[in-house]
């Protein structure tokens, strides 16, 4: 009997981001996005904000096929899931997709709501994962925000990272309420990635 054997990866398509944002990339076929990048739209309690930034490459190159997503709570720390068991704000699903294919400097922005606390021990944040050609796996980070130091240095997470490497996670606030968060896949800045 031949033992049969894995057969060798293959390199994620360039289909995911048209096919999981595609009126970000204006497809008229009848496909909709589940999710965009305006999360804030309607009557959600909390602060306007948004954030912003690209995703860099080893060598420094900006990634113009990625697709980010971020999943946070709402201005008062409640996750819009049955598992938490607060409630949330039913306007404020908190779940966002933005391909960086759809912008002409290659940019990801959600335009959100200041996130809370959602327990003792963790500062605001969002979960973010990160997808792109020639990955078969997700990765996945945190964006922490800089006004928000007295809570960043009370975070279990970012304080399991080394002190030098948590600037990667720490999104910088400019003008107005926007704040800017690059993600480094590789090199001598590059973001900290989690395990799941």
């Amino acid at each position: 009997m031949t033992k049969l054997r894995q057969t060798p990866s293959q390199t994620v398509g360039p289909y995911f981001a048209y096919g999981l944002s595609p009126e970000q990339y204006g497809y008229q076929h009848g496909l909709t996005s589940i999710a965009g990048h305006d999360m804030a739209a309607g009557d959600v309690e909390g602060q306007q904000i948004r954030i912003e930034g690209r995703v860099f490459d080893g060598a420094g190159n900006v990634i113009s096929d990625a697709l980010i997503e971020v999943w946070q709570a709402d201005a008062l720390g409640r996750y819009a899931h049955p598992a938490d068991p607060r409630g949330s704000n039913s306007n404020f699903k908190g779940f966002g997709r933005c391909g960086t294919g759809t912008d002409p400097q290659n940019r990801f922005w959600f335009d959100t709501i200041k996130p809370g606390a959602p327990e003792a021990g963790q500062a605001p944040h969002l979960s973010v994962i990160v997808t792109m050609r020639g990955m078969l796996l997700h990765a996945f980070t945190r964006i922490y925000f800089s006004d928000e130091a007295s809570a960043n240095a009370a975070d279990k997470v970012l304080n399991a990272v080394p002190a030098e490497r948590r600037n990667t996670l720490i999104a910088t606030k400019r003008d107005g309420n926007v704040y800017r968060f690059d993600i480094h896949m590789q090199g001598d800045n590059e973001t900290v990635f989690f395990d799941a």
